[in-house]
């Protein structure tokens, strides 16, 4: 099995995906490495296997990202890869670019990125750095042919294709008709159609939320 295949099935005991190849010369990579794999969620079936994990029941800050940096260090450490992480780090790591530099993640219509297959629900939790080289798996970029609900989702017209007012995003969360976008996440994201199809538990989206709206 080559190692790609091999983070392939890792990931997938762990309820996660990858999410993109970032071949040597598409984006600035660490010293040393050639190629790195992007890893994130697969799924619906990803906020019960994480909340399962005993980083959700110690009682102890940042739950999920302990989680990411243990179970994707130990699957860069049985690969001799090196463990990157969207956190962390200062300055942190330019997730946004290599994931644009995968060619299976795009700038969305409204200022967020989105993913061919897990839309605007696309998360990172983290990257394996390889010292071979690897060839990106590129996909089409979904927004080519979408009616694009994106741009009208919001109900206060805090996201869309002119920016992102995030005063009025965190006013309409305070008041009781952003219910809805706490308990089930941004109503940007859920509009997605390809979102839609990535099947996303609404108690991770609540979760993020809470992160973002304290």
């Amino acid at each position: 099995m080559d190692r790609v295949g091999q983070i392939d099935a890792m990931a997938g005991t762990e309820s996660l995906a990858i999410l993109g190849i970032v071949p040597e010369g598409a984006a600035a990579l660490p010293e040393g490495l050639r190629a790195l794999v992007l890893l994130g969620p697969s799924g619906p079936g990803f906020w019960a296997h994480v909340t399962a994990a005993p980083e959700f029941s110690d009682g102890t800050a940042d739950p999920i990202d302990r989680w990411s940096q243990r179970v994707i260090g130990a699957m860069a450490a049985a690969i001799d890869g090196q463990a990157l992480f969207p956190f962390g780090t200062q300055p942190p790591h330019p997730f946004v670019s290599w994931a644009l530099a995968t060619g299976q993640a795009y700038l969305a219509p409204v200022p967020l990125l989105v993913h061919a297959q897990a839309g605007l629900w696309v998360s990172y939790r983290g990257a394996i750095g390889l010292r071979a080289a690897l060839p990106a798996r590129p996909l089409p970029n979904p927004c080519t042919d979408c009616a694009r609900p994106c741009l009208t989702a919001c109900p206060v017209g805090a996201l869309s294709g002119v920016g992102y007012d995030l005063a009025a995003c965190h006013a309409f969360l305070d008041r009781p008709a952003g219910k809805g976008c706490m308990s089930g996440g941004c109503a940007v994201r859920a509009a997605c159609p390809v979102s839609q199809a990535h099947g996303r538990e609404p108690a991770q989206s609540a979760y993020h939320m809470r992160q973002f709206h304290r």
